[in-house]
């Protein structure tokens, strides 16, 4: 059976990173100018991998 807790904490780390994606792109939509749009993306894909990747140990968790 998987940890309560650990389920819980990965919840609340998935959220603030979807959360964080979601401002992201908004940011990213309003910028003009090639360097911040590829400072924008860099971080997006950041954040992507970093929810991917906790996303990953949820579902191992969850078996």
């Amino acid at each position: 059976m998987p940890n309560a807790a650990t389920l819980i904490e990965l919840d609340e780390r998935i959220a603030i990173l979807r959360a964080n994606l979601s401002e992201l792109t908004e940011q990213a939509a309003a910028y003009s100018g090639a360097a911040d749009e590829d400072r924008a993306a860099e971080r997006i894909s950041e954040q992507q991998a970093q929810l991917d990747e906790l996303l990953k140990q949820r579902e191992q968790l969850a078996r």
